[in-house]
């Protein structure tokens, strides 16, 4: 199991990981071992998420996601297959976490009738000094 926050989690045979080789230079390391990792989520036939939370998934990373929705993330920043997959994963862990997250409902600020009325009083007092301080009209 998977664990993406403190309501969700995924079972890790819905994960699936594929390794490719690097682009990029690195000499004849990068052009004979397969360190590229790239994971592979797919999220309409997920049976970890509610419909909901698969709509959330789709709206939020849109950008990620392929045609057949497909969530893909993809690491090569390592030398090691491993380290990549375990980078991989935390992003996966990450960008699934903030992506289901529910913001909470703004709530209005109650405001107690006698501090409006306070305002609302030193609003007059003060208007009152300002216009004793004009010129008297003759």
């Amino acid at each position: 199991m998977i664990r993406l926050n403190a309501h969700t989690s995924i079972e890790e045979n819905e994960i699936s990981f594929t390794a490719s080789r690097s682009s990029g230079p690195g000499g004849q390391h990068v052009n004979k071992v397969n360190t590229k990792v790239t994971l592979s989520f797919d999220v309409l036939y997920s049976p970890s998420l509610t419909n909901d939370q698969k709509q959330l998934v789709l709206n939020r990373l849109s950008g990620r996601i392929t045609k057949e929705g497909v969530l893909q993330i993809t690491s090569q920043d390592h030398r090691s297959q491993y380290k990549n997959k375990t980078v991989v994963l935390n992003k996966f862990i990450e960008v699934m976490g903030s992506a289901l997250y529910v913001r909470k409902k703004r709530r209005k600020t109650f405001i107690p009738l006698s501090v409006k009325m306070k305002r609302l009083e030193s609003k007059r007092r003060r208007s009152i000094i300002k216009t004793n301080r004009k010129q008297v009209q003759y």
